[in-house]
């Protein structure tokens, strides 16, 4: 890692890593997206104003403000002002429904909320006086808007006077980004100062990332891979541009528009990509490197050939940081990576004894800077000691070493689901279609699809003398889920399979896969 870009460990910070790209890189162009052109000076400036707007809000060190926008300046100034006050911004994802942002309102105890316009109906089949919301900004609003019972609601107010500073320490909370839960509701992550700033540091790194570069994302800002994007250019010196969403279709030319060099693609991403017909577009650009976790190794392959961009592997998590990667020289693809300078990693059993080399175990972490992983879970101390038991974080994944320090994935030993790059609470899923009259009982579990990634399947067994069809329970979770959540797959079964004392066999189901017949939400 360059030494340029190493801070001095008390200013590890988002105000630290802000005045110091005002003092280095102050009138060099730096971020473009819907709402903002800034240079690298102004970054600093609209975090302190946007500080000052919260703090006349009333808004304090400590608190948490909720922000569920698309990619536009508001939703960055939101995150970067409560980093510059000392407040934790709680991005939340924007396919979320009314009972998913009670929940998260809730959860966070934030007493201020930014949303788009375009999400705003939403709050109405959400229970706000069973939250501590005090007060909402509205973004976008083409008129007034009205309060929500004793919630009271505004449009976004234009920056405040700046503000000082807050005497934010490395070990602060930044954000509160919320995982999806495996066997529960979604855990909200403690992302400290310097997590935030370690994950920039190291991600420009891996990437090689220099001061001429230019970044582009069209993944959402509530992500870490995008928050993390901003930290690169700032650490670096370099240009980014947020777009407001992917498209397939579009991709290349906006590549080609904005002159990007490095781009940040998931892993069902590319083989879309690879579905459009070929074209000039996809050779008439600079990008020169991607990264692309998740990718399987043939479609990376392909995705050079036609394209010319050679697309990274690597892991992370939003508790960790980019521990492991590839690297344009690595000896081979077809691995998460190999371990990066500043962490420890383990495969482990059950007992979290280390297994050797060959061997599929639980991936543990550890860091070796201090706040380097996030601190916790939210409110949740007893998750929080089960993750993080015998000071290693407990991934859930499982993987194995090979004999030259590569990581190789197998699956995951939680009970998640992964799709377009979202992480989906089977248990979240299943108490949705348990509220329908006709469900007694239900298992929701991933199935593999033709884009390399999970599908969510849903095995249902109805209530005696109750008849509910497939379709009817796939729109029952419409207005409930997240579409990216909503079941691809229904099988209504008699029973479904069980241990002795109850418990549903999932791996049983999952084995099973789509049996003929099964409806599916893409054909019907």
């Amino acid at each position: 890692m360059k030494t340029e870009w190493l801070l001095p460990p008390g200013e590890r910070t988002l105000p630290g890593l802000l005045r110091r790209q005002a003092r280095l890189f102050g009138a060099r162009p730096f971020l473009s997206m819907p709402g903002a052109e800034w240079r690298h000076a102004d970054a600093a400036q609209a975090a302190a104003r946007r500080g000052g707007a919260l703090r006349a809000a009333g808004v304090e060190q400590g608190d948490r403000v909720a922000v569920m926008c698309p990619n536009r300046a508001e939703c960055l100034e939101t995150v970067l002002g409560c980093g510059w006050i000392g407040a934790a911004s709680v991005p939340v994802n924007s396919a979320s429904m009314g009972p998913q942002i009670q929940y998260l309102l809730a959860d966070s105890g934030a007493r201020l909320l930014v949303i788009d316009e375009a999400f705003l109906d939403r709050l109405e089949t959400a229970d706000l006086a069973a939250t501590g919301l005090q007060q909402v900004w509205v973004v976008g609003a083409s008129k007034a808007p009205a309060d929500i019972g004793a919630v009271r609601v505004t449009s976004w107010p234009a920056p405040g006077d700046p503000v000082e500073a807050a005497a934010v320490q490395p070990a602060d909370t930044f954000a509160i980004l919320y995982t999806s839960g495996t066997t529960g509701p979604s855990k909200g992550v403690l992302c400290p100062h310097a997590q935030y700033y370690w994950w920039g540091a190291n991600s420009a790194d891996v990437l090689g990332v220099g001061e001429d570069d230019v970044l582009c994302t069209t993944l959402p800002l509530f992500h870490i891979n995008a928050l993390n994007t901003f930290a690169q250019a700032a650490v670096a010196g370099c240009r980014v541009h947020f777009l407001e969403r992917f498209s397939a279709s579009g991709f290349w030319p906006a590549m080609a528009r904005t002159g990007a060099t490095v781009v940040y693609l998931l892993g069902a991403m590319v083989p879309i990509l690879l579905a459009q017909p070929a074209g000039a577009a996809e050779r008439d650009h600079r990008v020169r490197i991607g990264l692309g976790p998740g990718v399987p190794e043939a479609a990376g392959t392909a995705f050079r050939e036609r394209t010319g961009v050679l697309l990274l592997e690597g892991y992370g998590s939003t508790e960790t940081n980019f521990v492991i990667a590839t690297a344009p020289d690595s000896p081979r693809r077809g691995v998460m990576g190999w371990l990066r300078a500043g962490f420890e990693a383990r495969v482990v059993d059950d007992a979290d004894n280390e297994l050797p080399a060959g061997e599929a175990g639980e991936l543990v972490l550890r860091a070796g800077e201090p706040f380097a992983f996030a601190t916790g879970y939210f409110g949740k101390p007893e998750k929080t000691v089960e993750a993080w038991r015998n000071l290693w974080f407990h991934t859930g994944d499982r993987v194995v070493r090979e004999a030259d320090g590569a990581f190789r994935f197998v699956d995951r030993i939680k009970d998640a689901i992964r799709r377009r790059g979202e992480n989906i609470s089977s248990w979240e899923v299943e108490q949705v279609l348990m509220a329908h009259a006709a469900v007694a009982s239900v298992a929701v579990y991933p199935v593999r699809s033709e884009l390399a990634e999970d599908e969510v399947m849903a095995a249902v067994v109805l209530r005696e003398g109750a008849s509910a069809a497939p379709a009817e329970l796939a729109a029952f979770c419409t207005a409930r889920l997240p579409k990216f959540a909503i079941p691809r797959y229904i099988d209504v079964l008699p029973e479904l399979p069980r241990t002795e004392n109850g418990k549903v066999q999932k791996y049983k189901l999952r084995e099973r896969g789509v049996p003929p017949g099964c409806w599916d939400r893409s054909a019907a």
